[in-house]
């Protein structure tokens, strides 16, 4: 895998709003397929996923990694937002911006995501007919579930309590309240309850993503019990689907995970299950980010292969 292709910085409209991109050009002259992508909860466009896009550049496919409004290098307000549907209509816009760039063949246009935006993409396969094939890394697939069995029984009930009292404040004060991504200590308020990840996110912070923040509105916790993928999948009947989920995952419960895989209707999908794994591995751990990366790349030249 080469990780010589320098990306550039670029910035797009959305909505209005100014978002920040990096651009992966492969070598060559193009027409170019290309795959947008974006992160997870909280993510910025550094964190974990220009090992992805590097891999996909090396095999002469375009990379676009952007940062959603309200993160990193974009615009946005109110900041640490994350609203699903607005997400999406990044997404699209992104591929309006990359659809309409010379060295990029419109006609072969991928979406990857990870985490969140892991299950983003299999909306996106199912309402932009310009998305060809669709790559989900330990997807969340439905907010409510995988909340209630993260938190636990107790824990989802003080969850729920925490949000409602938010919203409240919101209406009486106009004061937007905030909740951390991880805790502190097991137990302590936070959307997604583990230490371990908490953890981790500083070290990819200090090693690879300084403008990450680990902090979303309690509002993205709201809109997140509201979230799922399944009225979706049998829109993508046909359309080359491959989700990558972490033996064993309890972020993104990976029971959840497969259900998904097991609704595309078709046999155009494509699931890979990485043993003695976690949620975190493909985050922290560089050889197993490298083998999964390898695999995308894999995936997208076969599906976004020249007609």
């Amino acid at each position: 895998m080469s990780a010589e292709i320098a990306p550039e910085t670029l910035t797009f409209d959305s909505d209005g709003i100014t978002l920040e991109a990096l651009y992966y050009r492969p070598e060559g002259d193009g027409p170019f397929p290309c795959v947008v992508m974006a992160g997870g909860w909280c993510y910025v466009k550094e964190l974990a996923q220009p090992t992805y896009a590097a891999a996909l550049a090396a095999q002469g496919i375009a990379a676009l990694i952007f940062d959603y409004r309200n993160f990193g290098g974009s615009q946005g307000e109110p900041r640490q937002h994350i609203d699903p549907a607005q997400q999406l209509a990044d997404y699209r816009n992104a591929i309006d911006f990359v659809e309409a760039r010379d060295e990029v063949d419109g006609d072969r246009i991928g979406v990857w995501g990870i985490s969140y935006s892991g299950g983003h993409v299999m909306i996106l396969g199912a309402i932009d007919p310009r998305v060809r094939a669709l790559c989900g890394i330990v997807p969340v697939t439905d907010g409510y579930n995988n909340m209630r069995m993260a938190h636990g029984t107790l824990g989802f009930r003080r969850f729920q309590s925490a949000i409602l009292e938010s919203r409240r404040k919101r209406r009486d004060t106009g004061e937007t309240t905030y909740f951390p991504h991880q805790p502190a200590e097991e137990g302590d308020l936070a959307t997604w309850p583990f230490p371990k990840s908490k953890k981790t996110f500083a070290a990819l912070k200090e090693r690879e993503a300084p403008s990450y923040v680990g902090e979303a509105t309690a509002e993205s916790a709201d809109l997140l019990l509201g979230y799922s993928v399944f009225p979706y999948l049998p829109r993508l009947i046909h359309k080359p689907s491959l989700l990558i989920i972490a033996e064993g995952d309890d972020h993104t419960h990976w029971d959840l995970a497969v259900k998904a895989h097991d609704q595309i209707p078709g046999d155009a999908k494509e699931l890979m299950i990485i043993s003695n794994a976690d949620h975190l591995t493909l985050y922290a751990d560089r050889d197993r980010q490298n083998v999964v990366a390898a695999k995308v790349a894999d995936f997208f030249t076969k599906n976004l292969a020249a007609r």
